[in-house]
């Protein structure tokens, strides 16, 4: 039982619980020094409120994609990196939101596209051919968002080009 916000005190099952993880997950976490538990007269582990806060960043961190090393710098406040840690995860978040979009793009080019395989649209296989031919090595995800245009502009350039 708890008196005051102060004297908060979970067990490692108590805590795992709240959060909806197992009992290990906690346990690796302190191996990789994200928490330090404080230890009661048995040895067993002590979670403070502080601690419950902690695990909650772990977590929300992991879902935006940080890997515990990144976390670490996060949650350490003596770390001289975390700005650079944060910055450096911003351009990733930026760089994969990039991808999402142009994998929306494609794939609402395929799903409007006439031709019923996209495989033999003419508007793909034009942006595609000089990987096909040998003239070019990958894709280079670059070059794929710039190609894909919307559907209705892709086919009227190809009837353009057909006319």
């Amino acid at each position: 039982m708890k008196s005051s916000r102060g004297d908060i005190r979970w067990s490692v099952g108590d805590l795992a619980d709240r959060f909806g993880l197992e009992t290990h997950v906690l346990r690796y976490w302190e191996d990789m020094r994200l928490l330090a538990p404080e230890r009661d007269p048995a040895g067993r582990r002590v979670y403070r409120e502080g601690d419950a806060y902690r695990v909650a960043v772990i977590l929300t961190s992991k879902v935006s994609g940080m890997n515990l090393e990144q976390i670490r710098t996060l949650l350490d406040s003596t770390t001289e990196g975390r700005r650079i840690a944060l910055q450096e995860h911003l351009e990733e978040l930026d760089r994969r939101q990039a991808e999402i979009e142009r994998s929306r793009q494609l794939t609402r080019h395929a799903l409007e596209c006439r031709a019923h395989d996209i495989s033999t649209c003419p508007n793909f296989r034009a942006h595609v051919a000089d990987v096909v031919d040998g003239a070019r090595r990958g894709l280079g995800l670059d070059h794929v968002a710039h190609a894909v245009e919307t559907p209705s502009v892709a086919h009227s350039n190809i009837r353009q080009k057909n006319a």
